[in-house]
């Protein structure tokens, strides 16, 4: 079965006064039917940006140089915004943003704000909108009764689980939770977390969760990409990646993120500072921080390559020596 998304090649740069942002340089990726797809790596790495790209919501200084986004083997960069915005968002692919403090309009009801998707993208009567914002209230976990509160009345979680409703009005097959977590405590961040992948299974959605917070990565997602300097470092199942890691950068997240289990020990760090983008450096970008690098990572960019089935590396180490697995 071909997969549902397809990110080819995609090259999307963000114009300045002083050049040209490259924030997202020859991305790569599927999503299959059903699958979470995580997309990890520090502030700054290009991981909105693809979202942004994907649901074609950019801002104005944004350009596509080149590449493909397929739905479906059809491509979004093609089609017209008008066309976007009746056929693909909210219908196909809907978003949970970031920061579900500021993305409720504060002088509507919730309710009224779940129902006014569903009435614009489904030309439905609005009574059955609202009974439907209703169902998907209590589906993520909030007593339908509160329907007609205002998102001031809300609790930080709540607000993200009214969010989360939003996203699923118009029954998407896709759903980009972008920082989903963001300024959450860790027991709400855990029922939020719970919500998101229970609803996932139950209905067979597709989604690529953003998060610079492995961890949440590590119990949402099937597979995970790792991004740095808007490129990918490396794209494996979530469990190969926390346990067989092959990218220097994979390995220095993993090693400096905690665990709860085992003994304790002092966590590793990575030297250095993320490149300024509108200079990026030549080669591989993460060569002025990598413990490994040699010449030719200062020479030449790494093609992303298959290691073994569905594991994807960028590196000339290893791609041609695998000197440091």
């Amino acid at each position: 079965m071909p997969p549902i998304l397809e990110v080819k090649d995609l090259k999307m740069y963000y114009e300045t006064m002083k050049g040209d942002i490259k924030a997202v340089d020859d991305i790569r990726f599927t999503l299959e039917k059903g699958e979470a797809l995580g997309l990890a790596g520090e502030s700054g790495c290009g991981k909105t940006s693809v979202a942004l790209a994907i649901l074609k919501l950019l801002p104005y200084n944004a350009k596509i140089v080149s590449g493909e986004l397929l739905l479906d083997g059809k491509n979004i960069l093609t089609m017209s915004d008008d066309d976007v915005r009746k056929t693909v968002r909210w219908k196909r692919i809907s978003m949970v943003p970031q920061a579900a403090m500021n993305a409720l309009n504060p002088v509507f009801k919730v309710s009224e704000q779940i129902t006014e998707a569903i009435v614009f993208h489904e030309q439905v009567p609005e009574n059955e909108a609202k009974s439907r914002s209703l169902e998907l209230l209590k589906r993520v976990g909030i007593d339908p009764s509160r329907a007609d509160h205002y998102p001031h009345e809300f609790s930080g979680g709540m607000k993200q689980r009214v969010m989360i409703a939003m996203a699923l009005a118009c029954n998407p097959e896709i759903i980009i939770a972008d920082e989903p977590t963001t300024a959450l405590d860790v027991i709400v961040q855990a029922q939020v977390l719970k919500v998101i992948k229970t609803l996932q299974d139950e209905l067979d959605l597709s989604m690529i969760l953003i998060s610079h917070d492995l961890s949440v990565v590590a119990q949402t997602c099937d597979r995970s990409i790792i991004m740095y300097a808007g490129k990918i470092a490396e794209d494996a199942s979530t469990k190969e990646l926390f346990t067989e890691s092959l990218h220097p950068y994979s390995i220095g997240l993993i090693g400096a993120f905690p665990s709860l289990a085992g003994e304790k020990k002092r966590l590793k760090s990575i030297s250095g500072s993320p490149p300024n983008l509108l200079n990026p450096p030549s080669g591989c970008r993460f060569h002025p921080r990598c413990p490994h690098a040699r010449k030719i990572c200062v020479a030449e960019v790494p093609p992303l390559l298959e290691t073994h089935e569905r594991h994807y590396v960028s590196c000339h180490m290893v791609n041609r020596h695998h000197e440091y697995v």
